[in-house]
């Protein structure tokens, strides 16, 4: 649970020093008092492992998962947006429709896992129950879609997803789909189809918070342009720290950060994902690792580990991070930068192997000169006032 005002300032007088001069705080004190937010969790995939509890504690070396409860608690953070991720499949009645099954079971596992361990963790809809939940004590659980292919043509399903708790969505994942063309995939649309455009408007109606990662150059500007509401991208990087399609540039950011929303900075793609055909196996593998046995699921992270050693997936580590970072604040302005490293899908670079690695980030925060207020803003405040922000002209 945070200090509240008045512990905090006892806390401040008790540290003077004999001739009345206070002692700054230590960066993990700092940073522990402060709501921490992450907005892509893809732990999800985890919730159904076999043998496995979100509540344990796991180590990297012998475990590929990177957040559980007792991490979060580690790295103090005190929660954010667990994803339904759906892989991209068929444009067809048929591929829609396994997808949709599979969202909502995702969905409903997220529910289950949440209420399972209520005593640490709590869902959450709205900013206002951010600050409530944090200020009981316990972890906050949003959810988020990445990738809406599973709404199929049906944008009626938006509904159904907003009242299962869905606050935040994306209309595309690595694949060209039904709704936008892909950074990473085929300009079919030049940007959003006209599908696409009505899902800006029904996102826009219920108060869903629009997630343009993944989204072509093309597409966030359409989706920029579109939307009444702030819009976010939930784990992106940097063009300027890498030239990746997936990443922004800055002139976007810019545009981005003018109308109201952020960019919540990723470890992914700062270099070229080392994708060798060891590593695609092993990755297809750990898509799947919720049917996994514990035997099955210890060899996949034994042959991970090994492959580490000899061919690491990112060429980047955290002072890598860090001065993108840096140069994203410079650009965007304290505002409009926020946090999502692509835990558990993903991200994760040498130095900031996992959740309780964050409260270095804050250090290195505070000795580049930003106060505790901006800091502050871009691990939290400025994702709940995106959130807040949403109209929601749905009717009551």
């Amino acid at each position: 649970m945070k200090k509240p005002a008045l512990l905090l300032a006892a806390t401040a007088l008790a540290s003077c020093s004999a001739v009345g001069e206070e002692k700054p705080a230590e960066p993990a004190s700092v940073h522990a008092d402060m709501l921490v937010l992450d907005t892509h969790l893809d732990t999800p995939l985890h919730f159904e492992r076999e043998g496995w509890s979100f509540a344990d504690r796991h180590a990297l070396a012998n475990d590929l998962v990177q957040l559980d409860i007792p991490r979060m608690k580690d790295g103090a953070l005190d929660g954010g947006f667990f994803v339904i991720y759906t892989e991209q499949g068929p444009l067809t009645p048929e591929g829609y429709a396994d997808a949709l099954a599979f969202a909502r079971e995702r969905s409903d596992l997220i529910d289950s896992v949440i209420a399972k361990h209520g005593d640490a963790i709590a869902p959450a809809l709205t900013a206002g129950d951010a600050r409530r939940l944090n200020g009981e004590g316990k972890l906050i659980a949003f959810k988020a879609i990445e990738n809406s292919y599973p709404l199929g043509e049906d944008l009626s399903l938006l509904q159904e997803f907003y009242d299962k708790g869905v606050r935040m969505a994306g209309p595309v994942h690595s694949a060209t789909n039904q709704f936008a063309d892909s950074a990473t995939g085929e300009a079919r649309w030049n940007g959003l189809s006209p599908l696409g455009r009505e899902w800006v408007a029904e996102m826009n109606r219920l108060g869903i918070v629009i997630d343009a990662s993944h989204s072509s150059d093309a597409a966030f500007d359409q989706l920029l342009e579109l939307s009444k509401y702030p819009i976010i991208l939930s784990h992106s990087s940097l063009r300027s720290a890498y030239d990746h399609p997936r990443n922004l540039d800055e002139e976007r950011l810019r545009k981005l950060a003018a109308k109201g929303g952020a960019m919540c900075i990723s470890t992914i793609f700062m270099s070229e994902m080392n994708m060798s055909p060891a590593r695609a196996e092993l990755f297809g593998q750990y898509e799947q690792i919720g049917g996994m046995t514990p035997e099955e699921q210890a060899e996949l992270t034994r042959k991970w580990r090994e492959l580490d050693k000899t061919e690491p997936m990112w060429a980047a580590d955290f002072d890598d991070y860090m001065a993108m970072v840096l140069r994203a604040i410079e650009v965007g302005g304290v505002d409009h930068i926020c946090f999502g490293a692509d835990w558990d899908g993903g991200g994760g670079l040498t130095g900031i192997e996992d959740i309780s690695a964050l409260p270095k980030v804050t250090e290195r925060l505070k000795a580049a000169g930003y106060s505790d207020a901006d800091i502050e803003k871009m691990w939290s405040g400025n994702v709940l006032r995106i959130l807040a922000a949403q109209g929601g002209e749905r009717a009551n």
